[in-house]
């Protein structure tokens, strides 16, 4: 675990990750707070904050906390099985689907309760989204694995919130190390979501049916434009893996996998790529910061820090989970969020 405590953007939303305790806030308010630990709860509301604890780190691995804060007042509130905070501008849901045989329609009746909280409060814009799976790559109750289970009922609720929540927004869908699903995210009230695919994959939502009944409901990248003009523009890249196309490439090679993991988010945050989305910026791989790489075995890890320490900025803070991937034929995925350029660190 590489962690500074350092924040991601001075005005308006941002986030740090923290091995213990409470950030330096200097004048900010707490969104939510995510602690990746060893074990999951449902999520509840302390002094005022939303909390989740997800189970993500081993017994004998240390905690980290990933927090959300802005520069306004924030009210927090429960609805349901859901905890959020809002700001009039940004507003934090975590909520957690408990282990079940299946979990299409739990999952449908549990993003349904989120989208209609996130559009009663007027919130419309997805921002990013995550979900943490326990046994991702394992079978359900009638022999379907339960990533494309879960696919099923996301996206049955995308597709019914379709006309008022928009298009698909950044995601990660990730393993997690106890039953149940927890998922987190945060939308927008007025800021602008661009939402970037990679011109080297198929869009997950294109993919064929051999991944599953329903595709996966989620874009390669948000391209955030706040609406306050002194807050910075953001990509939210999701989780990326060793995938061209719609194939994983390089099955049985970790070093491989991770040179084009890498490559995939290179392309995607792009100069090139913004443009093709109407968009006058670009990004460099030295850009990225507040990164999760996830890898599936445990030996791959010194080999998987090694080349991220070579690839990714000295000062960037990362953390590094030992959990399934959501094709059990993926070793490592990859994630982050590009807030400033390598030139102005």
């Amino acid at each position: 675990m590489t962690v500074s405590g350092a924040m991601v953007n001075t005005v308006g939303l941002g986030c740090t990750f923290q091995a213990t305790g409470d950030p330096a806030l200097n004048g900010r308010h707490l969104l939510g707070r995510v602690v990746y630990q060893g074990v999951s709860e449902s999520p509840w509301v302390s002094s005022g904050v939303p909390q989740a604890g997800v189970s993500m780190a081993a017994a004998d691995a240390d905690p980290f906390v990933e927090t959300w804060f802005t520069d306004k007042p924030v009210r927090a509130g429960v609805s349901g099985d859901l905890v959020f905070a809002e700001d009039g501008e940004y507003l934090f849901c975590a909520f957690r689907v408990g282990p079940g045989e299946r979990y299409r329609e739990s999952v449908r009746a549990a993003y349904d309760s989120a989208f209609e909280l996130v559009w009663g409060h007027g919130y419309p814009n997805i921002v990013r989204m995550w979900n943490l799976v326990g046994g991702i790559t394992d079978t359900n109750a009638d022999g379907m694995e339960i990533y494309q289970d879960f696919c099923v009922g996301r996206a049955e609720a995308f597709e019914r919130w379709s006309a008022r929540i928009g298009r698909l927004p950044a995601a990660t869908g990730i393993g997690s190390l106890s039953g149940g699903i927890d998922c987190y995210f945060i939308a927008c009230r007025e800021g602008q979501t661009t939402f970037l695919e990679n011109p080297l994959q198929t869009p997950a939502h294109k993919y064929p049916d051999q991944y599953g009944p329903k595709s996966p409901s989620f874009a390669r990248a948000t391209y955030l434009t706040p609406a306050d003009k002194n807050a910075a523009n953001i990509i939210y890249v999701s989780g990326t893996a060793s995938i061209i196309g719609d194939e994983t490439v390089h099955r049985d090679n970790i070093d491989r996998q991770v040179d084009v993991t890498i490559g995939n988010i290179e392309a995607l945050i792009s100069r090139g790529n913004l443009w093709r989305h109407g968009i006058d910026d670009g990004y460099r791989i030295e850009d990225l910061d507040f990164i999760k790489v996830y890898v599936r075995d445990a030996d791959h890890l010194p080999s998987v820090r090694a080349r991220c320490g070579d690839v990714f900025a000295a000062d960037a803070d990362i953390v590094y989970l030992n959990v399934d991937v959501c094709r059990s034929d993926l070793l490592v995925e990859i994630e982050g969020i590009c807030r400033q350029k390598a030139g102005d660190r």
